[in-house]
């Protein structure tokens, strides 16, 4: 261990993962150590389900009706890819799509009024949909179709609408929307957790429901997608490419000290050793001193017997809860899973619930969602800190992740992951440089 490297990496989360892939296709030197005996950190999946109960610190054991834990493999973090979304991007260009298969997620739907509706994303969905009245529908229809032409480089698509000064609060004005399309236009297609995007200029929301369409124009049923055995799968991926471009990886390896010599980082120390770098990369659990808290997220694990009433027995769906209809600031969300995608044992379903917390009691917030899931056969409750590091790394040249949030889809884990590239290397993130070199296939075509 007593070596020099480009990077040191601590931490395998996917945002650590997919970052030390790409240092390391671009010519780095990596070590990627973590002091877990597993991949994935707090993105990771937990089998069999013996361990999930051990986890959460439930003393018995499954039941036997639980099948065999093996069957299991349980996200601590419930999350969606977008089919049109970055990672999905990012997944393609380094081709790590080769060590992973994906199902399509069969619906998405958002909550009014006590029930559950499917989200309406084309023109004819929304014609059908029971959500708005026919007057309404029309108006809907209208503002779909501006925003699919609308392109803020053609004047002639705009309306009379500037991208970087007309609010989106003044857009739904000029289309004459109702506040229940508003909720689920912000809320299910611009997957929006609070309402501030009100007030800010349009494009970045007509850009998001453009995701969305473009998303679900990919495979009909729902713009997101979901790995077979698991979100653990993905750091393991980007772990895979790390490897095959000369990455070095230890797992269950005990983090006692990064070393700082000037206010620079210089190293690692583990069990006596120090191995030296030049730059660090890490999630905030390895630098609690450089992070600083910003909220908590609630996670609500529940397995089911049962796929969720009123989603047309979906074995995999996500539901959105607008804050607007239960008095929140921040949306609720349920992302499902089952058996079909080899995460449950037969006939078993995985619904998470998770929102950002507001209030000293986390679990009367996350309520609504676990009312639609009932009966529910076994519960584990989560509430996490979530952090952002309290400085950029340009001095130290050590770059925190933040902590993953109470969002469905890893758009902002992409953000995150752009920014400290950017950070780190000083040039603006680019897919072309995660591509992998023509001749650079060590082997991996015999397999």
């Amino acid at each position: 261990m007593d070596e020099e490297y480009d990077v040191i990496v601590l931490g395998t989360g996917l945002t650590e993962c997919i970052l030390s892939g790409i240092m390391s296709v671009n010519g780095k030197k990596v070590l990627h150590m973590d002091r877990n005996p597993y991949y994935g950190g707090e993105s990771s999946s937990i089998t069999p389900l013996e361990e999930l109960y051990k986890r959460f610190g439930i003393s018995d054991s499954p039941p036997e009706s639980m099948g065999r834990g093996r069957d299991w493999n349980v996200d601590l973090i419930p999350k969606f890819l977008m089919a049109n979304g970055q990672l999905v991007k990012m997944l393609l260009y380094t081709e790590v799509t080769r060590y992973l298969d994906f199902k399509v997620v069969e619906g998405s739907f958002v909550y009014k009024g006590g029930k559950i509706y499917k989200v309406p994303s084309t023109e004819t969905e929304a014609l059908a949909s029971n959500l708005m009245g026919m007057f309404e529908k029309r108006r809907f229809r209208k503002f779909l179709v501006f925003v699919a032409n609308f392109d803020e480089n053609d004047p002639k698509t705009l309306e009379g609408v500037d991208p970087k000064l007309t609010t989106m609060g003044e857009v739904y004005k000029k289309f004459d929307l109702g506040q229940d399309v508003i909720d689920f236009t912000g809320h299910a297609l611009a997957l929006y957790r609070t309402d501030d995007y009100l007030e800010q200029p349009c494009l970045e929301t007509i850009n998001r429901i453009k995701l969305y369409s473009e998303s679900l124009a990919r495979y009909g049923k729902s713009p997101y997608l979901y790995p077979l055995y698991g979100l653990g799968e993905l750091p393991q991926g980007f772990a895979r490419l790390s490897a095959i471009y000369g990455g070095t990886y230890m797992l269950n390896k005990p983090v006692d000290e990064i070393v700082i010599e000037d206010g620079h980082v210089v190293g690692v120390k583990s069990e006596g050793e120090i191995a030296r770098c030049k730059q660090l990369i890490c999630d905030p659990s390895y630098i609690p001193d450089r992070v600083q808290k910003v909220g908590q997220v609630i996670r609500v694990i529940c397995v089911l017997s049962h796929p969720i009433k009123n989603t047309n027995d979906a074995n995999s769906c996500q539901i959105i809860i607008p804050q607007n209809q239960v008095n929140r600031k921040s949306d609720i969300y349920v992302c499902m899973i089952s058996y079909a995608h080899n995460v449950a044992a037969q006939g078993k379903y995985i619904a998470i619930a998770s929102t950002t917390v507001e209030t000293s009691d986390p679990e009367a917030e996350i309520e609504p969602a676990l009312e639609l899931l009932e009966p529910i056969d076994q519960k584990f409750v989560a509430i996490s800190d979530m952090y952002d590091p309290t400085d950029d790394g340009t001095d130290s040249q050590v770059f925190a992740s933040r902590s993953y949030d109470a969002t469905t889809h890893f758009e902002t884990t992409c953000n995150d992951i752009k920014d400290i590239y950017k950070r780190m290397t000083g040039s603006d993130f680019d897919f072309e440089n995660m591509k992998r070199k023509q001749n650079d296939v060590f082997g991996e075509d015999e397999q």
